[in-house]
C-alpha cells in the first residue's frame, strides 16, 4: 500500500508539472497579447472632417471630389465651409472643432508656428491674380499707392499674402485703402467703381476667375517684378498664363501674363488614422493629377512640402500606391485584417509551439497512465508469492485487480495505442489466473 501511495504521488506530480507547463504557456501567451495591445491602433475615425473655404470657391469645389472618391470607400466624410486658409489653419489646431483635414494656401504657416500638422504634399498652383479696370496699365505694386484694394476678409489666406505682398512694398492701410472683400463681392465693387484693384489667390479653375479672364471690361496686372518677388518669397513662385491659352480666338489675354504663385497643400493632423491618410492621398491623387494651364499632368499631388513634415503614409500612398489588402477588399474589411494581423503574429507565434508539442504531451501522458497499471499489476503479482495464504490477504488482491481492470476498462486510447491496451487487459486475466490458483491453494 506504500507502494501504491508513493505511485500515486509521482502521478500527482507529473499531472502538477503538466499543469505548471501550461499555466506558463498561457502567461507567456497573456504577456505577448499585452505587448501587441501597446502597438494595435484603434480603428480609423468614423467620419472625415475637412475644412475648406467659401462654398463657390476652389477649395470647397475640391474637396466636394474628395468627398466623392471616399463615400465609395465607405468612409463618411463632413465638409465645413471657412472664410479660408487662415480659419483652416485655427480649426485644425483646435482639438475641440472636429476638423481632421484642410486645404491651406502656401506660406499662411509652417511647422515652427504650427506644430502637430502633418502634409499630405503640395495639391495644385494657386496664382495670384491682381485685375483692375481696363484702360489702365499696372505692372508694380508701388503703383498701388492711394488705391482702395480688396484683399479679402479676416481669417481668409488672400489677406494674409497680399498685406505680405503690399508691405515688401511699403503698402499699408495709412497709405492706402484696404477693403475685406472677396469673390463675387470685389469683382462687383471693381465694376461699380467702388474698388479700384482686387486680389484673388485661387485655382485657375475657379469660375469666378474664368469669368472675370473673359471680361472685357476688366484687365489683369502683369507683374514684372514677379521674379524679385519669389526672391523675397520663398514659398512663391512664378508662371506665365500665356498668350491666347483662355481664348484662343479672341486673343485672351493678348499676351503672356507674368504671375505669382503659390502651392496649395493639403494638411491633417497627425492623430488622423493612418489608413484614412491613405485614403485622402489616394483622392487627391484623383482630384489633382491632371493637367491645367499652369501644370503637366502627374505634377501633382507632390511628395514634398516647404512648410510642414511629409506623412510617411501619404509619401508611401504616392510611392508605392494603397496597401495591399486595400487594393482588393473594402476599406474597412482591409483595415480590420491589417490591425488584426498585429493580434495574430504573437498569437501564432505562441500557439505554435504549443499545438506542436499538443500530440507529443498527449503521447507522453498514455505512456505514462500505461506504465501505471503496469507498475501496479507487477507489485501485485509479485506480492501474491510473499504474503501468507488466506481468505483476508486474496480478497484484498482481488479487489485492487478489480479496480485496475475497472480502470483500463473506461479508458479511451486512439488506435495507435489499441494494441498496448489489449496486452495490458490480457495481463490483467493473467494475474487474474495466477491469483485463482493460490485461492485454490487455501
Amino acid at each position: 500500500m506504500a507502494q501504491r501511495a508513493q505511485n500515486d504521488r509521482r502521478a500527482q506530480g507529473s499531472l502538477g508539472g503538466i499543469l505548471f507547463s501550461s499555466m506558463a504557456l498561457l502567461g507567456v501567451a497573456a504577456v505577448a497579447l499585452w505587448w501587441a495591445m501597446q502597438y494595435l491602433q484603434p480603428p480609423p475615425q468614423r467620419t472625415l472632417v475637412i475644412s475648406t473655404g467659401a462654398q463657390t470657391g476652389a477649395y470647397h469645389s475640391f474637396a466636394q471630389s474628395y468627398q466623392r472618391a471616399l463615400n465609395r470607400s465607405g468612409i463618411r466624410t463632413e465638409l465645413k465651409p471657412s472664410a479660408g486658409s487662415v480659419e483652416n489653419l485655427n480649426r485644425l489646431r483646435d482639438g475641440k472643432s472636429g476638423v481632421l483635414a484642410a486645404l491651406m494656401q502656401g506660406g499662411i504657416a509652417d511647422e515652427k508656428t504650427a506644430p502637430g500638422i502633418l502634409s499630405l504634399g503640395g495639391i495644385f498652383l494657386e496664382p495670384v491674380w491682381i485685375f483692375h479696370r481696363s484702360g489702365e496699365t499696372i505692372v508694380r505694386l508701388a503703383q498701388l499707392k492711394g488705391r482702395r484694394i480688396a484683399i479679402g476678409p479676416e481669417g481668409s489666406g488672400t489677406r494674409a499674402l497680399v498685406l505680405a505682398l503690399l508691405s515688401a512694398a511699403q503698402l499699408h492701410g495709412g497709405n492706402t485703402e484696404l477693403l475685406p472683400l472677396t469673390g463675387a463681392a470685389a469683382r462687383d465693387a471693381l465694376l461699380a467703381g467702388t474698388a479700384d484693384v482686387m486680389f484673388g489667390v485661387a485655382a485657375a479653375e475657379t469660375p469666378l476667375i474664368q469669368a472675370m479672364l473673359r471680361d472685357p471690361r476688366l484687365g489683369i496686372m502683369s507683374m514684372t517684378q514677379a521674379d524679385a518677388l519669389t526672391r523675397l518669397f520663398p514659398y512663391l513662385t512664378k508662371v506665365v498664363l500665356p498668350q491666347g491659352v483662355v481664348d484662343l480666338e479672341n486673343n485672351i489675354p493678348a499676351s503672356d501674363v507674368a504671375l505669382m504663385a503659390a502651392v496649395a497643400s493639403l494638411v491633417v493632423r497627425n492623430d488622423l488614422h493612418p489608413a484614412l491618410v491613405s485614403q485622402l492621398a489616394q483622392a487627391a491623387a484623383e482630384a489633382h493629377g491632371g493637367a491645367n494651364w499652369f501644370q503637366r499632368a502627374g505634377q501633382f499631388p507632390m511628395a514634398s512640402d516647404s512648410a510642414f513634415p511629409m506623412s510617411p503614409d501619404a509619401v508611401r500612398f504616392y510611392r508605392s500606391g494603397p496597401p495591399f489588402l486595400q487594393r482588393y477588399l473594402p476599406f474597412w474589411i482591409a483595415n480590420l485584417v491589417e490591425r488584426a494581423a498585429v493580434l495574430l503574429v504573437p498569437l501564432f507565434t505562441i500557439a505554435f509551439p504549443i499545438l506542436r508539442g499538443g500530440p507529443a504531451l498527449y503521447r507522453w501522458n498514455i505512456h505514462r497512465r500505461l506504465r501505471n497499471w503496469y507498475a501496479r499489476l507487477q507489485r501485485l503479482e509479485a506480492g501474491m508469492f510473499k504474503m501468507p495464504v488466506s481468505s483476508e490477504t486474496l480478497d484484498a488482491r482481488r479487489k485492487e485487480l478489480d479496480e485496475i481492470e475497472a480502470s483500463v476498462g473506461t479508458v479511451r486510447v486512439p488506435k495507435a495505442y489499441a494494441q498496448q491496451l489489449y496486452h495490458l487487459r490480457e495481463h490483467v486475466e493473467f494475474v487474474r489466473a495466477k491469483l485463482a490458483s493460490r485461492r485454490g491453494e487455501a
